[in-house]
């Protein structure tokens, strides 16, 4: 089976990408940049594009509530309107730099809290496709299996792709433990790699996500696609030692 592995990056303070970023994206197969709202700049941007480009790895737009204090984890009452113009004007700063650097953007993966409300709230799911599909129809829409986001997606004639994590818990409803609960993260990599594997074999999962703000990412990267590898999953890119 083949499986992606993709990372969320460029989330790095004052402008930065974060400090993983450059050991871990050669390990993943795609990228999602943080576009501004949650972290980000234009220099970020360009700079994890470039190192995108360089790995090979394909490049998506990740946007979020615009709350950079909170880094986009928690909910934030906004107008439809203006929740939608943020995350057109989020996906279009991405969209810029990968046109000015003559490369494609793939995807569009939403981030923190609006990820997880998006899965299942019908009226932020329609904010949500709308803004991606007035950058461009021809963007793949990433989201949980099942969720309401890709079903809305599919409806619009837009692409879609079913995403696991391999450092994040999972309850047992299948919903992601809450970062404020113990244990929410994954930081061993032998955990990281199990669960990736297990997730796969599940046959739901078209890619999977290692966080880039998980201490040790790129170590977690390089034992899930290994244990990935040898359990017979084809995961796309050349994998680099960090």
């Amino acid at each position: 089976m083949r499986i992606e592995l993709n990372c969320d990056a460029g989330e790095g303070k004052g402008g930065l990408a974060g400090g993983q970023d450059a050991a871990l994206i050669p390990l993943v197969s795609a990228v999602n940049i943080a576009c501004g709202a949650h972290a980000g700049d234009a220099a970020s941007i360009e700079r994890t594009i470039a190192l995108a480009i360089a790995a090979g790895a394909v490049i998506g737009a990740h946007p979020s509530y615009p709350d950079r204090e909170g880094f986009g984890r928690r909910h934030l009452d906004m107008e439809p309107d203006a929740l939608e113009a943020s995350l057109v004007s989020q996906i279009e700063a991405v969209a810029s730099a990968t046109r000015s650097l003559s490369v494609a953007m793939r995807h569009v993966k939403v981030h923190g809290a609006l990820y997880n409300e998006a899965a299942t709230d019908a009226a932020l799911v329609a904010v949500v496709v709308q803004a991606i599909a007035r950058v461009s129809r021809a963007l793949l829409v990433i989201g949980p299996p099942g969720s309401r986001l890709l079903a809305a997606a599919e409806a619009a004639g837009m692409g879609s792709m079913a995403e696991g994590f391999a450092d994040r818990a999972y309850e047992v409803d299948g919903t992601l433990r809450p970062r404020t609960l113990p244990g929410a993260v994954h930081t061993d990599p032998e955990v990281a790699a199990r669960q990736a594997v297990e997730l796969a074999a599940t046959g739901r999962y078209a890619t999977l996500c290692i966080h880039g703000d998980t201490p040790g990412a790129p170590r977690i990267a390089a034992a899930v696609r290994a244990a990935l590898t040898a359990a017979g999953h084809d995961v796309p890119g050349t994998p680099a030692v960090p």
